[in-house]
């Protein structure tokens, strides 16, 4: 066996490690065997965000500075113990029917995805033959908005939607914005979804028209945070909670409290930044799974 490479069991199944001292994050220096580490000691609180959804990877073989590509369909020599689904595929850029997604409902299948260096984890709205069961929103800051703009807009949001009974939950996305996560009932379609959050974020729009976009014009983004209701479209997806990030760092998609979002990113401590795959895990062993509510269904939402 060539000296890069480690075999090793996880829960019973034989994976094979290489590679372990190359370094993916060259400005942190972060290796590919802190990759597989970060995502092993985090899959508690993450591999239940993953269960049952068809996942879309984003690799990054030669690390963040090199090229990188998305990965929906589950690559040769997959292992045969990988739980694989054969599914529609919406939207495919390459006239695909159906693709055999990878479905990571276990260790096992997440450190054998670390492995072939997939940094980024991405899964839709649904649960595989299922109607969504979250509506996801994702707030995007146009420069020189920033992510005190987005906590300002997450509040806003948060209270409109609590207004319908609709519990939100915010994180990061481990880039410059941010994301709320909404538990519903899973009776309703994507396109129900859609409409409904489409609906929330002009309302919001047109009460708060220096500070919120709601449409998709880039040229209308500038100063503004752009509140991105086309995430429940059934073709699209969004980073996992607890995923890193593609940064100069190993940033992760990180759950926060709305005391945190409340505090914005400066000021009284704590508050929302971008954090570490090291502070990730640190926030994971004191709070559990800040978006542990997100497992249980939620409310139907209202009709237009």
């Amino acid at each position: 066996m060539p000296a890069d490479r480690l075999p090793v069991e996880v829960e019973g199944r034989r994976l094979e490690l290489s590679n372990l001292d190359k370094v993916l994050y060259p400005q942190a220096g972060f290796t590919k065997g802190e990759v597989i580490d970060y995502y092993t000691r985090i899959a508690p609180v993450l591999l239940p965000h993953l269960k049952d959804r068809a996942l879309t990877r984003i690799r990054y073989p030669n690390g963040v500075e090199g090229n990188s590509f998305f990965e929906k369909n589950a690559p040769a020599a997959t292992p045969d113990w990988v739980r694989t689904e054969n599914l529609p595929a919406p939207g495919s850029s390459k006239g695909r029917e159906t693709i055999d997604y990878v479905v990571a409902d276990d260790l096992p299948t997440l450190v054998w995805l670390a492995n072939l260096a997939a940094l980024e984890l991405h899964t839709p709205q649904w649960k595989v033959g299922a109607h969504p069961d979250l509506m996801v929103v994702d707030l995007d800051p146009g420069a020189p908005a920033s992510l005190e703009q987005c906590c300002q807009v997450a509040l806003l949001l948060r209270d409109r939607l609590a207004d319908d009974g609709v519990d939100a939950y915010p994180k990061t996305s481990g880039k410059k914005g941010m994301q709320l996560c909404c538990p519903i009932s899973g009776t309703q379609s994507a396109d129900d979804v859609s409409a409904y959050a489409r609906r929330i974020a002009q309302d919001l729009e047109r009460e708060h028209p220096k500070l919120i976009v709601s449409r998709m014009a880039k040229n209308l983004r500038p100063g503004k945070i752009f509140i991105d209701w086309s995430q429940n479209n059934a073709a699209k997806t969004t980073v996992a909670p607890y995923s890193l990030r593609a940064e100069a760092v190993p940033s992760v998609s990180t759950p926060l409290t709305w005391d945190e979002v409340a505090a914005g990113p400066r000021g009284k401590q704590p508050g929302v930044r971008p954090f570490t795959a090291a502070e990730v895990l640190q926030r994971a062993e004191e709070c559990g799974d800040l978006l542990g509510p997100l497992l249980h269904a939620g409310p139907e939402l209202p009709a237009g």
